[in-house]
């Protein structure tokens, strides 16, 4: 069975090519539903180029389209990027629409956690998780984490980058900057991937190829990624290999905790100022989401009156102390008078939200707002990449980056529902941890901006990857140089 299995997907992916080697139309046209095959050929022939592609469906069509699969293979699909479609699944029939047992197993690797769960399951996870990031124990931690981290970690690399007048990848500095910060909030635990040195990720690294191989298993028909999986080839290989990899790394971190734990008290651990999350849900038990500033540095750095204006803020509305240490870090409070920032940050997000879609599953039988019918079990995709880029929402200037559209006529910022700025996810499953990614990106802006100057390597291109999370497909290469006093 499984080289009958075998064989079918050679003969199909011989049959994809030839679609795909002699079809001639353009780019830019709607993609083709063959027979038998559906828009698999037309998906294949722009799975390097997906979210432009399908921003570019998505508009053709209306801001939703079905999509068809191999006719045997069960894989349709609905994409939406519809305001109203999104605000009725995430929102008015949220009940009706989960992650689904297919999903979940797609995502197999993240487990059972409050991302990839449902129902009572996932009410408790909830319910558990905000109130531990709403203590504001956490909250004073948080903001120590990050400036720490900024002036320990961050602050010495680019000094070193900008001294010796080399090339360095932002992107890759931020994934450190996030893999470290990530691992002291959760685990309590800092493994110090950012220095000059740039050790070996290999912990995060892993990390990367499960995302990468997760968002592979949405591609082709389940019992496809299953025989790869059966027969440990591909992406299925490499996903065993990183997620033993990965887990044994944080049950190190958690049996570490546990013997931390039973050394110390609680009251002792709280007097230190140490409330990362793993510490909080151990104890809790016992009672009983970076991406963006690299894409947000690339839109600074090739709109220089908007980097010009950020400056103009943070001299006007921030008083520091001591001026001469030019690498202090700003606290919550005199963050919260960056309305520009905040607005740039937004913007960015807008255009290039961390997450670019956001699966779901159909419980029941429903009609979307759009007019088109969902039977139970329809795989429905929220695509956040395409919302943002939709002149119904954002107007003809829609593709341009301009904060002050964040900006309201009193000087505050303009509120958007959910529904049209999903990079946060909308109603009850809106992300959690909101607050605290802005906290963490006005730290790290503005540490940079105030002290460096970021030039774009000339020529370097800059486009989305192909994976869950929106990283640059090559990175952000640039030079970096310390602003005079």
């Amino acid at each position: 069975m499984a080289v009958a299995e075998y064989a079918v997907i050679v003969l199909l992916g011989l049959v994809s090519f030839l679609f795909v080697r002699h079809w001639k139309r353009s780019k830019n046209s709607p993609i083709t539903n063959w027979p038998v095959v559906g828009m698999v050929p037309g998906l294949l022939r722009n799975a390097s180029n997906v979210f432009e592609c399908t921003n570019r469906v998505l508009k053709h069509y209306g801001g939703t389209v079905e999509v068809k699969g191999l006719w045997f293979a069960g894989m349709d699909f609905i994409i939406t990027s519809d305001p109203m479609n999104v605000n009725h699944i995430l929102c008015k029939n949220f009940v009706n629409y989960e992650k689904g047992s297919e999903i979940r197993e797609i995502l197999e690797p993240l487990g059972d956690g409050l991302i990839n769960s449902d129902s009572d399951w996932w009410a408790y996870q909830r319910k558990m998780t905000h109130s531990l990031i709403k203590n504001s124990k956490f909250e004073l931690f948080l903001e120590k984490v990050v400036r720490q981290k900024a002036v320990n970690g961050l602050i010495p690399v680019l000094d070193h980058v900008s001294e010796a007048e080399i090339e360095v990848d932002l992107q890759e500095i931020f994934k450190r900057f996030t893999f470290d910060n990530s691992c002291l909030m959760v685990l309590g635990f800092d493994p110090t991937s950012l220095s000059v040195d740039f050790p070996e990720r290999t912990y995060a690294k892993a990390f990367d190829e499960i995302e990468e191989a997760t968002l592979y298993r949405h591609i082709p028909p389940k019992w496809c990624w299953k025989l790869q999986r059966w027969l440990q080839l591909g992406q299925e290989k490499k996903l065993r290999k990183a997620w033993e990899t990965f887990d044994g790394f944080l049950y190190h971190c958690i049996s570490s905790k546990r013997e931390e734990l039973s050394r110390c008290s609680r009251t002792q651990l709280e007097e230190e100022g140490e409330f990362d999350l793993l510490t909080a849900y151990i104890m809790q038990a016992e009672k009983g989401d970076m991406g963006a500033l690299a894409w947000f540095f690339w839109l600074v750095a090739t709109h220089p009156s908007v980097e010009m204006k950020i400056l103009e803020e943070m001299t006007e509305n921030i008083a520091v102390k001591d001026d001469k240490k030019k690498d202090n870090c700003f606290g919550t409070q005199q963050l919260d008078k960056q309305v520009y920032l905040h607005a740039a940050l937004c913007e960015a997000l807008r255009l290039y939200p961390v997450v670019a879609f956001d699966p779901r599953t159909a419980t029941g039988v429903d009609t979307l707002p759009s007019g088109h019918r969902i039977d139970q079990n329809t795989k429905i995709i929220i695509f956040i990449y395409a919302m943002g880029r939709m002149e119904e929402i954002w107007g003809n200037d829609c593709l341009q980056y301009k904060p002050k559209r964040w900006i309201s006529k009193q000087g505050g910022i303009v509120s958007v529902p959910s529904y049209k700025f999903s990079a946060f996810g909308g109603g009850p499953r809106s992300c959690l941890g909101k607050a605290m990614a802005f906290i963490q990106m006005k730290i790290v802006a503005t540490a940079i901006l105030r002290n460096y100057h970021v030039q774009v390597v000339q020529d370097h291109p800059v486009s989305p990857s192909v994976s869950v999370v929106l990283h640059m497909k090559h990175g952000l290469k640039v030079r970096i140089t310390k602003r005079s006093v």
